[in-house]
């Protein structure tokens, strides 16, 4: 599977990419039908300390799964997001098995 990962408003380090990648790829192991991933990291300029947000967008056949987050740091968001992104691909497996 492909991920492509962007980081506005700041540069990502290796180490960041790699947890994400790492998160992401376990999806690829719940539904084998997934295309690909596009993952934005982005900073906001709140005045609160949960100003990290990461966007997940699973491509699969059919419509894509999309999981918005915001949270302290990035991992915790991407953490979040990925869960969604699980709870959906159950819901998709369910309706294309129903099928």
């Amino acid at each position: 599977m492909k991920v492509n990962i962007s980081s506005l408003q700041f540069k990502a380090d290796v180490k960041l990419e790699d947890f994400v990648r790492e998160k992401v790829g376990k999806l690829a192991q719940l539904y084998e039908n997934v295309l690909g991933c596009d993952v934005i990291l982005r900073l906001e300029s709140a005045s609160n300390n949960e100003n990290k947000i990461a966007e997940i967008r699973l491509l699969i056949p059919g419509n894509d799964l999309f999981a918005k987050k915001q949270a302290k740091s990035f991992e915790e968001a991407v953490d979040n997001s990925v869960d969604a992104l699980k709870r959906q691909l159950k819901r998709h497996k369910e309706k294309v098995k129903g099928m």
